[in-house]
């Protein structure tokens, strides 16, 4: 059985990957910080799809969380997402700045370090795969977050480079960039989307569909939803101050 390990796994995007993997037949590796969430997740998945399911409690803030980590992705994946993330509540300088370098660490160092401590074995084994979720966020103006993620697509895409050739092609990392989707995320940020018309929304189900079938196909940036994908080109031809304008503004509302 191929093995996946998910961070962020107990909700939200990440509920929804370990949800379609196990369908799947995967192991999973469950990594959260919360261990009652995480064991009630993994005894549902056990139950419901008879699959291996193990938790690791960590905290990616933290330099303890990031060697367990770490230590536990040393030890053999075959799929690795890279989910764990946050939003802070407020623009720039009303956020205390530990709230920001909290988010450049899970957000920037955890991928780069998980990715680091999933490869050579991946390569080795001569297959596997690396999915780190960023944001269309990434192709805007939105302030630490936005940074952090634009960080995310331009590290997975130097790194799928840098293997390019290598295991026959069979290894390979993807940023996943999705928009809006009805998650706690929204929610923990206390930012008011309720401006956001329906159609922006995506389906977390269908977006992990999307995110699969784009790693399958070695597309190295993956934006889910047709209206993304036209959001994320048109932001290529509009000047780079008016996008920053709008994209500062949108779903930015905080309760």
């Amino acid at each position: 059985m191929p093995t996946a390990l998910i961070t962020g796994a107990t909700a939200g995007i990440g509920a929804a990957f370990a949800r379609r993997l196990a369908a799947d037949g995967f192991d999973l590796v469950l990594l959260a910080r919360d261990s009652d969430r995480l064991a009630e997740a993994a005894r549902e998945l056990h139950d419901k799809y008879a699959v291996r399911t193990e938790v690791v409690v960590a905290d990616l803030a933290t330099d303890e969380g990031l060697k367990t980590a770490e230590e536990r992705v040393r030890n053999g994946v075959d799929l690795l997402v890279n989910n764990a993330g946050f939003g802070n509540k407020g623009t720039f300088l009303n956020v205390p700045l530990s709230d920001e370098l909290t988010m450049l660490r899970v957000h920037c160092e955890a991928v780069l370090r998980l990715t680091h401590a999933a490869l050579p074995g991946m390569l080795e084994r001569g297959r596997g795969g690396i999915i780190n979720v960023s944001s269309v966020a990434a192709f805007a103006t939105r302030g630490t977050y936005g940074a952090s993620k634009a960080w995310v697509v331009s590290f997975s895409q130097g790194v799928a480079a840098d293997i390019a050739g290598q295991a026959d092609g069979k290894v390979r990392v993807m940023a996943l960039c999705p928009g809006f989707v009805h998650t706690e995320f929204h929610e923990r940020a206390q930012m008011d989307v309720t401006g956001i018309p329906d159609f922006m929304w995506l389906d977390q189900d269908k977006l992990v569909d999307a995110a699969l079938r784009d790693l399958r196909r070695g597309v190295q940036v993956s934006v889910p939803g047709a209206q993304y994908k036209a959001i994320v080109g048109l932001s290529r031809l509009v000047p780079r101050e008016l996008v920053g304008r709008l994209s500062s503004r949108t779903g930015r509302k905080y309760d």
